[in-house]
């Protein structure tokens, strides 16, 4: 086979989305597929009911939905169809009202800037969409570690009366957002400002944040629910709140993942499974372990500085898994 029949063979188009990967550098030939096929369809089995609600934690007895957040008639019952649709509507509400200034803080006219706290999956799903969609809206600042330094340094380039603070933990219990959080309370207080009226919480139904929200009067809750993880959690609460108070569609920024969803994966036949991006991603891999695993320590280096490439990684593994 020539050079240029094995390009035309393992080129992948996704025209939907706008890009090409070539696989012919990679042995991704007959014999290799052929021996790999029953690992191939078991894994779109277990990905067919992970979909549908089965259990992915036996220990906690958890379920992974962060598949049906883009599309919630995925969602296997009624109830978590319901829990996926009232949040969103809740989100979009809340963001329209703080940019069309219905919602103003205690002593200034509109606000100009969201302060997001939170660290892993609750910061790097914000923090790329932040950096990957020009703001229309509020101004995108983050706290998402617990270097003193990069605390101060952010926090004293707000401006703080106009700054809406999102404290984001799934389990409410967070130590580095704890700390974060405490930080930021403690710097609106010495400039002689109430946190709380500024305050929004992402978190647990019931969590340790959830009840000192209620407790102190914040500004407003939203509910994450346990069957999101957060690597997963950027088309959730997690993610959609910080998008929307930068200006973003969400409807678009979700229609979005819904395409690259029907596109890259598995449709029970109407998509063929060898354009499955995740499966060629996985057969990659299974062939270059070790390149993938050496690359990976070498991009976190890029998380240094403001542009983070493994907010990208995130995104990316949200999106096509």
């Amino acid at each position: 086979m020539t050079i240029m029949s094995l390009y035309a063979q393992q080129l992948v188009r996704y025209p939907e989305l706008g890009i090409s990967l070539d696989f012919s550098k990679l042995p991704l030939d007959d014999a290799f597929l052929s021996s790999m096929q029953g690992r191939i369809d078991k894994a779109f089995a277990d990905m067919k009911a992970l979909e549908s609600g089965a259990i992915a934690n036996p220990d906690e007895k958890r379920m992974v939905g962060h598949y049906w957040l883009r599309n919630s008639s995925l969602a296997p019952t009624p109830e978590l169809k319901a829990a996926i649709d009232g949040p969103l509507a809740d989100v979009k509400a809340f963001g329209r009202d703080v940019l069309d200034g219905k919602i103003t803080p205690p002593r200034a006219e509109q606000y100009s800037a969201a302060l997001v706290i939170g660290i892993g999956g609750s910061a790097l799903g914000p923090e790329l969409v932040a950096d990957a969609i020009p703001a229309a809206g509020l101004d995108m600042f983050f706290l998402d570690n617990t270097d003193p330094d990069g605390m101060y340094r952010v926090l004293e380039s707000l401006p703080l009366e106009e700054t809406l603070v999102v404290v984001i933990s799934k389990s409410g219990g967070t130590p580095e957002t704890r700390n974060g959080m405490l930080v930021a309370q403690d710097f609106f207080r010495k400039n002689g400002l109430e946190f709380a009226p500024q305050a929004v919480a992402v978190t647990g139904v019931g969590s340790r944040l959830d009840k000192t929200a209620e407790a102190e009067g914040w500004l407003k809750r939203f509910p994450m629910e346990d069957w999101v993880g957060g690597r997963t959690s950027v088309m959730s609460v997690v993610g959609l709140v910080p998008a929307v108070l930068q200006g973003v569609n969400v409807d678009e920024l979700l229609e979005g993942a819904r395409i690259v969803h029907l596109t890259v994966g598995d449709d029970g036949g109407t998509i063929r499974r060898q354009r499955a991006l995740p499966q060629l991603l996985n057969l990659v891999g299974q062939i270059h372990q070790r390149l993938f695993f050496l690359f990976q320590q070498r991009v976190e280096l890029f998380s240094v500085g403001g542009v983070s490439f493994l907010g990208f990684i995130h995104i990316v593994v949200h999106l096509v898994n």
